[in-house]
């Protein structure tokens, strides 16, 4: 798995003249946007974690695109003016850590370009075209084995010409590694070398095949007329290839499974592998590293809490919760204000856990002093609850409850799973011991993992707990999973890769920024509803901003299947309410939602209520 990137980008650019005195060559704009942050952007969507950016030239364009994308590192060649793309490459070195791509600033490429490399079993790869007819072409010269033998501007200066260089190559870190070095024992006769120089030299020692793809589109900016033919021929060419890659949009406004992005689907399509290799096992410690985080405050200790996931839904994390982690000796108390509240409570009952139940109105907020006052009764060793009521889209106030039950002693059960990932919170301010979530939901992934987040110390203690389930046994699959690096049954593979994707592409964007985006989605909604003179079910105070109930139209004319229909039509899917004494739909708006697209939803909903009546003043 290819997790690093290297862009050079410390070049003058001075054949471009005016068009690059005051900015770096990565900085022209075709498309609406600078070509070394389409590469950006490209890099991310395969799943790259870090680039590195050499810079030299106007460094300042890169540290503030790096303040835009939080994976971007640059390292400033303080000698870009006396040397060539080898030097800029030499001072990126020191901070390349694993295999990576080494691309150059002054592409743009169609992104199958980085899929071919990646998924490619070849551990050094030139990525490589047919003719392009250019006027700058570099020419690779290859063994029967598609190895490279040559390279160079010069035609005569090879025995045949087999490609032309793109400027993307996988490396090894050892094969850069063999490179740097050649640099350095060079550096008095060579003092300006480029980095094909040293790649060739590398080749001696180290196999680099070359990825031929004969038609393969793509362009160099080294001058005038290259931006012209970029412009007027290539671009269009890459986007029409890109587009015609594209998934089509449904846009779910349902509660789950959510929208995901392009880039989390195709993550999906890798090579098949056996999830007990070490890569794999590799993948899955990373994600429950990383899953935990977004549930901790930065100055929360990681080590206090574990990840354990299992190959579920989030009902299924529920069920492992509440199976694994109340003794024989212990009590529960279900708080019971929507069907998933009901849903914990019905879980207990399957395994006869000794329990109680605290029910309270599905859409206003609860009681607290009487529910402190069934907590004082101190019959109670765990709380069960949710956070976010996906019944209704109301909101727990679990800052209050959950503190409130540690205070009597209390170990907290709480399902997370429409919460988690969609508004920031921090398990150890909250009380929260055990926290459900699930892949498919506010992280932006594909359904099929659940987790629970859990207290280690808490965790700790059901070790002995009884063995209610087999399958979804908290304890035992934790404890597994820090023995062997796997889990006890096989997980879901590409599911797990999905998640990888949604899990930096969370981080890009941030918990925060993730809950101010849904929240401007929910403020159009809103606003719409009560446009029509709708009315929704809970208060707007009392709402998470996640999902939004809203009351059925008093008219004969309406019905939920109508509506639903006509949403689809318009490329919207939305849900039935799941309340059975009050009618409601529900319109969510988690999951890779914009704005904008709420906006047009809003304009659908407008259209369908008036043709039946409703909303028309």
């Amino acid at each position: 798995m290819i997790k690093e990137a290297v862009i050079m980008a410390g070049g003058l650019g001075s054949r471009l003249k005016n068009k690059t005195e005051s900015m770096p060559k990565g900085f022209l704009e075709i498309g609406g946007m600078p070509i070394v942050e389409q590469s950006v952007q490209k890099l991310l969507a395969c799943g790259i974690e870090k680039i590195i950016i050499g810079t030299g030239h106007c460094s300042e364009y890169y540290d503030k695109l790096a303040q835009k994308y939080p994976a971007i590192q640059t390292v400033k060649n303080e000698n870009y003016a006396q040397t060539g793309s080898m030097g800029t490459l030499e001072v990126c070195a020191p901070f390349v850590t694993s295999d990576l791509l080494l691309l150059e600033s002054d592409l743009i490429y169609d992104s199958i370009g980085l899929f071919t490399l990646i998924n490619d079993e070849r551990k050094n790869l030139i990525l490589a075209s047919g003719a392009t007819q250019s006027g700058d072409e570099v020419y690779l010269q290859a063994d029967s084995n598609m190895c490279l033998t040559g390279i160079s501007k010069n035609k005569e200066a090879l025995q045949s010409i087999y490609a032309e260089l793109v400027g993307i190559t996988k490396l090894t870190k050892a094969a850069l590694n063999t490179m740097c070095s050649y640099a350095a024992s060079h550096r008095s006769d060579m003092p300006k070398m480029e980095y094909e120089q040293a790649l060739l030299a590398a080749a001696e020692t180290e196999r680099i095949a070359i990825k031929k793809i004969e038609y393969f589109v793509w362009r160099e900016i080294d001058n005038e007329e290259h931006l012209d033919t970029a412009v007027k021929t290539v671009y269009p060419h890459i986007a029409e290839n890109e587009a015609l890659r594209a998934v089509r949009r449904e846009v779910l406004l349902n509660p789950g499974p959510a929208t995901t992005t392009d880039s989390v689907k195709y993550a999906q399509v890798a090579a098949d592998i056996c999830p007990r290799e070490t890569e794999f096992g590799d993948l899955m410690q990373w994600l429950c590293d990383e899953l935990k985080i977004f549930a901790l405050a930065p100055d929360t200790n990681p080590a206090e809490y574990e990840t354990v996931m299992f190959g579920c839904s989030g009902t299924g994390a529920d069920e492992v919760m509440v199976s694994s982690c109340v003794p024989d000796t212990g009590r529960l108390l279900v708080i019971d204000n929507g069907s998933y509240g009901e849903r914990l409570a019905k879980i207990a009952r399957v395994y006869k856990i000794p329990m109680d139940v605290y029910k309270s109105s599905t859409y206003e907020p609860i009681d607290l002093e009487k529910l402190e006052a069934e907590f004082k009764t101190k019959k109670y060793t765990h709380l069960a609850c949710v956070y976010h009521e996906t019944t209704t889209g109301l909101l727990n106030p679990l800052h209050i409850i959950c503190p409130m039950a540690k205070k009597y002693g209390m170990v907290t059960i709480v399902d997370a799973v429409s919460a988690y990932c969609g508004m920031p919170m921090d398990l150890k301010s909250l009380g929260i011991d055990f926290m459900a979530s699930t892949s498919n939901k506010n992280i932006q992934g594909m359904a099929g993992v659940g987790f629970v987040i859990c207290n280690k110390a808490e965790l700790e203690k059901t070790k002995d707990y009884p063995m209610r389930n087999y399958y979804l046994n908290l304890y035992d699959q934790y404890a597994y999973f820090a023995k062997t690096h796997q889990t006890r049954f096989t997980p879901p593979v590409q599911t797990m890769y999905a998640l990888r994707q949604a899990v930096l592409e969370t981080k890009r964007e941030t918990v925060q920024k993730r809950y101010e985006r849904y929240t401007e989605c929910w403020e159009v909604l809103v606003k719409a509803v009560k446009k029509l003179g709708l009315k929704m079910l809970v208060k707007e105070e009392y709402q998470s901003h996640f999902i939004t109930a809203i009351l059925e139209p008093e008219t004969p004319r309406y019905g939920f299947e109508a509506l639903h229909d006509f949403a689809s039509e318009h490329g919207f899917t939305i849900y039935p309410g799941k309340l059975g004494n009050i009618n409601t739909f529900r319109i969510a708006n988690i999951g890779d939602i914009q704005p904008e697209e709420m906006r047009r939803f809003t304009v659908k909903l407008e259209e369908f209520m008036h043709g039946i009546g409703v909303g028309i003043n």
